[in-house]
C-alpha cells in the first residue's frame, strides 16, 4: 500500500467519525484504528494535526463543490437584486448533487453544518481557507447583500439557522434513501431542490 492509498483510507475513516461524532470529539487512534493503520502516529504523519486532517477532508469534496457553486452564483448574479432565490440555488443545488453522490458527499454537508454552528469565522485559518474554496463565502457575500433590512445580529442568527436547516434537510434526505424498509415518501429531487430553496429563503426574509 502506497502512502497515497494510506492518506485516502485515514480521509475516509475521519470523514465519517468527524460527521458521526463530531470533529472535535472525534477520537484520532479510533480513526486510525478504522483505517487499518496500526501506527499510532499515522494522522500526525500524513496530517500534522487534527485542523490538518480536517482540511484534507473539506477540499476533497470542495474539488466538486467550487466550481458548481460559482457557476450557478454566476447566474445568480444577472437575476434582480430582490431575488434571494436563485442566489440559494447556488447552494442547495450543489449540496443536492454532492449528497447523491454517495456518503462522503453526505457526510461533508453534516461536518460543515457542525462547522457553521461552531461558527466557522473562529476556526483556523487553514480550516477557513478550505471552506472557502467551496465556493460558499462567494454565495452568501451576495445573500448578504440582497437581504431585506434588519438588524446584524438578526442576519447573523438567520443565515447560520438557514444553512445549518438546509445542510442537514439535505443530508437526511439522502440517507432516508440508503435505508431499508417503510418511511415518508420522499420527493423527486427537482420538488426537494425547488421547495428547499423556498423554505430558507422565507425563514432569511420573514418579518423581524
Amino acid at each position: 500500500m502506497t502512502a497515497s492509498d494510506t492518506r485516502q483510507l485515514l480521509i475516509d475513516a475521519a470523514t465519517r467519525a468527524f460527521a458521526e461524532h463530531g470533529v472535535h470529539n472525534a477520537s484520532l487512534l479510533e480513526i486510525t484504528r478504522q483505517a487499518g493503520q496500526r501506527n499510532r502516529g499515522a494522522v500526525h504523519y500524513h496530517f500534522g494535526s487534527r485542523e490538518g486532517m480536517l482540511v484534507a477532508v473539506l477540499e476533497r469534496e470542495a474539488e466538486f463543490l467550487g466550481p458548481r457553486e460559482r457557476e450557478l452564483l454566476a447566474v445568480a448574479q444577472g437575476t434582480p437584486d430582490d431575488d434571494l432565490a436563485s442566489v440559494f440555488e447556488a447552494v442547495v443545488r450543489p449540496s443536492v448533487e454532492l449528497a447523491e453522490t454517495g456518503w462522503r458527499g453526505r457526510c461533508f454537508l453534516q461536518i460543515v453544518a457542525q462547522l457553521v454552528d461552531e461558527e466557522a469565522g473562529g476556526a483556523e485559518t487553514a480550516v477557513q481557507e478550505a471552506l472557502g474554496r467551496s465556493g460558499g463565502y462567494e454565495v452568501y457575500e451576495l445573500l448578504h447583500q440582497r437581504l431585506p433590512e434588519m438588524s446584524e445580529q438578526i442576519r447573523d442568527e438567520r443565515m447560520a439557522l438557514a444553512t445549518t436547516f438546509l445542510l442537514r434537510s439535505i443530508a437526511d434526505r439522502a440517507r432516508a434513501g440508503d435505508r431499508e424498509g417503510p418511511g415518508r415518501t420522499q420527493l423527486s429531487t427537482e420538488d426537494f431542490i425547488r421547495n428547499l430553496i423556498s423554505m430558507v429563503t422565507a425563514m432569511v426574509t420573514a418579518p423581524a
